[in-house]
């Protein structure tokens, strides 16, 4: 049993939770707002502490600063209830210090189990600091961390999935270990990686993206170390790589799986010596990099099928983030929805197209196979043909049947075909699908087909 500590401006909830853990045996205080909370964590000793995001005048997160200022936090577990569970708050918490993050309304069995875990990880902290002190008796050494900026694209959602995700940016943002973003096509992998560099202490640095698919084979290795003048034929001038050109920042390696098996241990080499050489070079630079690798398709398989190297990936995956699929966190739909929608009207300069309800319903029934690119996508295409007016169902349905009805039209016209023209239409069709669903990735179109890059390049120049 351990004292709980209550910071929040709503007494109701205050008096509910009190109700339930004095009911578990627990001793309860309570504080209106974070000044109070720190009043009260100077004149007693909590053992966790539950507060609100926002209070006034001082909230949450101003909180979780002032308790790092004075060193209360460094065993005392936070856990932050918030009715606003966007991902850059939840990246803002953690840098913070805080244990958790729950989203209200909150299930109160949820809220105990949490509890149960931060009163644990407190007394285990707590005798390893005791164990610390018995055998360094100068003390010890306070790290703090740096403010994270909040600033860039908004991160939209507050689904239990999509939170959890962001819990495990806000715990590794400050480091410098290497991170691997797995997600489906469309799940938002750049804009995590933007968000880690956003809230890293390379903030200052740049953010340099290298699209491993984008780039031909035979020019991978210039791409990322340079080259030298005359290092190769067409090499009429020296060239600052993606490494040189990320120094002090993040480089974003997009889509790694594609990269080429022959220049996979020269990464590795960087990742591990953090030196390189230009090609045709003689000089060893150095490489003062924080590397975010993301891929849209299982690495560890593509190891078991020796297309991507074992040591690589076991480097790649010091801290691993996998992404949650749109319909995975269905509770993000609308919010997404409306949110893709006030960003059309600013770039459009034009009314904020209203949702009618029984849109709402056929937006969130739907499995979206492109993720949020393809919800992003619809909401766009809406706003189009609404002009203005409110959104209905039935613009809803129409968008998404779209691709059905052609299909269905389509099959009924080439049953009369003759058999290789009946083929080829449908080849063609099953292709520009998935270049729809890819956003135009051929790479990715590729794996979506089961088919070769290669034989995928021949059928588009057929067609």
């Amino acid at each position: 049993m351990g004292m709980v500590l209550l910071a929040d401006d709503d007494e109701s909830l205050r008096e509910t939770l009190a109700e339930l853990f004095t009911g578990e045996g627990h001793e309860v205080v309570q504080a209106s707002d974070g000044e109070e909370a720190m009043a009260v964590m100077r004149s007693t000793d909590p053992d966790v502490i539950l507060c609100d995001w926002r209070m006034a005048p001082i909230g949450g997160l101003e909180l979780l600063r002032t308790m790092q200022r004075e060193g209360l936090n460094r065993s005392l577990p936070v856990i932050v209830l918030t009715a606003y569970g966007d991902a850059e708050s939840t990246v803002q918490a953690m840098q913070a210090g805080a244990y958790d993050f729950l989203v209200k309304p909150v299930d109160l069995d949820t809220v105990l189990g949490t509890v149960k875990r931060a009163l644990e990880h407190m007394s285990l902290q707590r005798s390893l600091e005791r164990l610390q002190g018995e055998r360094f008796r100068d003390g010890r050494l306070s790290v703090g961390r740096d403010e994270a900026k909040d600033q860039g694209e908004q991160l939209v959602g507050r689904s239990t999935a999509w939170i959890d995700a962001f819990k495990k940016v806000g715990q590794v943002a400050q480091t410098d270990l290497t991170v691997l973003l797995e997600g489906a096509t469309g799940t938002g992998k750049e804009v995590v990686a933007r968000v880690l560099h956003r809230n890293s202490h390379r903030s200052k640095g740049r953010f340099v993206t290298v699209n491993c698919a984008a780039i031909p084979e035979e020019l991978v290795e210039s791409e990322l170390f340079g080259h030298e003048r005359g290092a190769f034929t067409g090499a009429g001038s020296q060239r600052i790589g993606s490494f040189e050109q990320a120094e002090n920042g993040t480089l974003f390696l997009d889509e790694i799986g594609e990269m080429p098996l022959a220049v996979q241990p020269k990464l590795l080499r960087v990742l591990q010596e953090k030196t390189f050489q230009r090609v045709g070079g003689s000089r060893p630079m150095q490489a003062n990099v924080r590397v975010v690798a993301a891929t849209n398709r299982s690495l560890a398989e593509e190891v078991e099928h020796g297309r991507f190297r074992a040591d690589l990936y076991y480097r790649l995956n010091s801290y691993r983030v996998q992404l949650p699929l749109l319909r995975e966190r269905r509770a993000d739909i609308l919010l997404l929805s409306e949110y893709f929608l006030e960003q059309f009207a600013v770039r459009t300069r034009t009314p904020i197209p209203a949702l009618a309800t029984e849109a709402k319903a056929v937006l969130e029934s739907y499995d979206y196979p492109g993720n949020v690119r393809e919800l992003e996508h619809l909401m766009n295409k809406l706003a189009v043909h609404a002009a203005g007016l409110p959104i209905t169902a039935k613009n809803v349905h129409d968008e998404l049947r779209v691709a059905g009805s052609q299909r269905s039209e389509d099959w009924r016209a080439w049953e009369s075909l003759p058999f290789h023209e009946s083929v080829a239409r449908w080849e063609r069709h099953l292709i520009e699908r998935a270049l729809g669903l890819s956003d135009g990735n051929k790479s990715e179109a590729a794996r979506r087909l089961g088919i070769q890059r290669r034989l995928l390049y021949e059928k588009l120049q057929q067609f």
